[in-house]
């Protein structure tokens, strides 16, 4: 296959930040938004209620989680053994894993964020549905599977020269949001997260057919200025034939090639949520995996070869990351980021 498509940057890792057995939706069951609102009568409010209020400020504050300290479970599939690390450890591991170094605090911050909102997703399902292959564990090294994170040799290995000064910039944003994760009706959400749409985020539904409250498709229109956001492939026909047959079974190829591809459905976002393909009808999804392409926002041409372009990078779900470092870059900070990308959510400690 003849392409136009250099290796991609490490924030290019797509989907691995969804669970991949995720809590159900329908388990959302209308959390409560709690609030002191002074009225003019509760102005006078004894000393007994005031003493009251300000213990209670002190226990919220003291019940602050503290990820230096707290633990979690993973299942190292080298070694077969289930290792405890810090969640402090855990979420530079993952953020070094899944974004640059090189982007904005308030960017590194929001994607840490995200990183520990996966964890703690991943750690109630363990224990409400534990899988049998973790052994226990909240999740495994498997970034196959699992969010992908860096060990600290990994880290070393990955930023060489440059580790110390890129470690104590990660760790300084991971610190700056200790404990902090998103919720949605009283759930940590699906952290889901991306390089770069094309222009506008997609809703999960569209993406991968369940209606998600929080993950609807945003306007995104930094990305449009992303490295690579526009890329052209080239397929000769033979290519693409041998890929359609071997991951669409049974599929049936016109003589024409230029009836292979067909009609298109497309989201407000661009992602083709639907294809003709041969004689079957198929998601942009499926193809984008089927011929490696960088996002499912595409357009497919023929002319004696088959050229095929692509915007944007990744699933398109949920936070941008080249979105989120332009937004730093303009003074947004790491909340607002997290509010703009995941709609109604709540952060908290």
């Amino acid at each position: 296959m003849k392409s136009y498509f250099s290796a991609a940057i490490i924030f290019a890792a797509l989907l691995l930040t969804v669970p991949a057995a995720p809590l159900a939706v329908s388990s959302f069951d209308g959390g409560r938004e709690e609030k002191i609102e002074i009225t003019q009568t509760e102005e006078s409010a004894t000393e007994k209620e005031t003493d009251q209020k300000e213990e209670n400020e002190k226990t919220k504050k003291s019940d602050k989680t503290d990820i230096t300290k707290e633990k979690l479970k993973v299942l190292d599939i080298t070694t077969g053994k289930v290792e405890e690390i810090t969640s402090f450890d855990y979420i530079v591991g993952a953020v070094c894993a899944e974004m640059p170094a090189t982007f904005e605090p308030e960017a590194l911050k929001a994607q840490a964020v995200a990183a520990y909102t996966y964890a703690v997703r991943q750690r109630e399902k363990a224990k409400t549905a534990p899988d049998p292959e973790l052994n226990g564990a909240y999740f495994s090294n498997d970034s196959s599977k699992y969010q992908a994170y860096f060990t600290e040799n990994q880290q070393k290995q990955y930023y060489g020269k440059n580790y110390e000064q890129y470690i104590e910039k990660i760790k300084d944003a991971v610190l700056a949001v200790n404990g902090e994760y998103m919720t949605y009706k009283d759930e940590p959400v699906i952290a889901a997260f991306h390089s770069a749409s094309a222009g506008r985020t997609e809703s999960a539904e569209d993406v991968w057919g369940s209606r998600i409250e929080y993950l609807v498709g945003v306007e995104s229109e930094y990305d449009t200025t992303a490295p690579k956001f526009i890329e052209e492939y080239e397929f000769t026909q033979s290519e693409i034939k041998e890929s359609l047959e071997k991951v669409f079974e049974g599929i049936s190829l016109q003589n024409d090639p230029k009836e292979w591809f067909g009609e298109t459905e497309c989201s407000d976002g661009g992602t083709v949520l639907t294809i003709k393909v041969g004689d079957m009808s198929v998601t942009g999804q499926q193809l984008r995996f089927a011929l490696s392409l960088r996002s499912a926002v595409f357009e497919v041409e023929y002319d004696d070869e088959f050229k095929i372009t692509t915007k944007g990078c990744g699933h398109c779900v949920g936070m941008s990351q080249y979105g989120a470092n332009e937004m730093a870059k303009t003074g947004k900070t790491y909340d607002e980021i997290l509010k703009h990308y995941y709609t109604g959510v709540k952060i908290i400690s």
